[in-house]
């Protein structure tokens, strides 16, 4: 089993910067990809970044300039840099681990959830 777990959400003013953080434990042998989505009220869940353990990175258009995401593969760590917030941005921001290689299998697993609210 592998448990995500993420901090640095709250509450910040229209125009500020956060930085989300995941750090992974348990029995990894490897994680392929780490990244964070983000839902809204009333809205679906939707992809913010990526980044393989070969450091590629994807990010949603929206967030592309604003958002940069890292990662610390000895640390099975993910972090997201949000710069620039708008209050479009407000939501509940999850951590991913996909593909994660344990040694009872390779299964993607999720965080429990961060609330980002950013005030105009």
């Amino acid at each position: 089993q592998v448990q995500l777990v993420e901090s640095g959400g709250g509450l910040v003013q229209a125009g500020g910067s956060l930085r989300l953080s995941c750090a992974a434990s348990g029995n990894i042998v490897s994680i392929n990809a780490m990244g964070w989505y983000r839902q809204a009220p009333g809205k679906q869940r939707e992809l913010v970044a990526t980044i393989t353990s070969g450091g590629s990175t994807n990010y949603a258009d929206s967030v592309k300039g604003r958002f940069t995401i890292t990662r610390l593969n000895a640390k099975n760590t993910v972090y997201l840099q949000m710069n620039s917030l708008k209050p479009e941005d407000a939501a509940v921001y999850y951590c991913n681990a996909a593909r994660a290689i344990t040694a009872t299998g390779v299964r993607d697993y999720w965080g429990q959830g961060t609330q980002v609210t950013v005030s105009s």
